[in-house]
């Protein structure tokens, strides 16, 4: 029974992590997050600004020019638009946009409220 509080405890903590997450609602500031790409990491610069997420730049990598290039621009204007790292690949560039993906996810860690 105890061990049934527990996970119940965990399941609600990490729901109200979830949906602080998606919300938007991250504290002020400029956040760094890493992530591996196909080539090496891949690193991330989020600003934050009345709670929502206003800029995102990739600030370093080694991902291939050119192919890269398309999952850098999409990527991270849509997670500005959505408010959220839970955007749609790339095609042609899945690995380099799922590293800036992460890498954003990694960065607003430090955001939530």
């Amino acid at each position: 029974m105890k061990r049934l509080m527990d996970m119940t405890v965990v399941l609600v903590v990490l729901a109200a992590l979830l949906v602080g997450c998606s919300s938007g609602k991250y504290r002020d500031g400029t956040y760094t997050g890493e992530a591996q790409g196909n080539n090496g990491p891949v690193k991330v610069s989020v600003t934050v600004k009345s709670g929502k997420i206003t800029d995102v730049n990739v600030i370093s990598h080694n991902e291939t020019p050119g192919l890269s290039d398309a999952a850098i621009e999409k990527v991270t204007k849509a997670i500005v638009e959505k408010q959220t790292w839970e955007v749609d690949t790339v095609s042609g560039a899945t690995n380099t946009s799922k590293a800036i993906k992460d890498a954003v996810k990694a960065a607003l860690e430090g955001a939530v409220k």
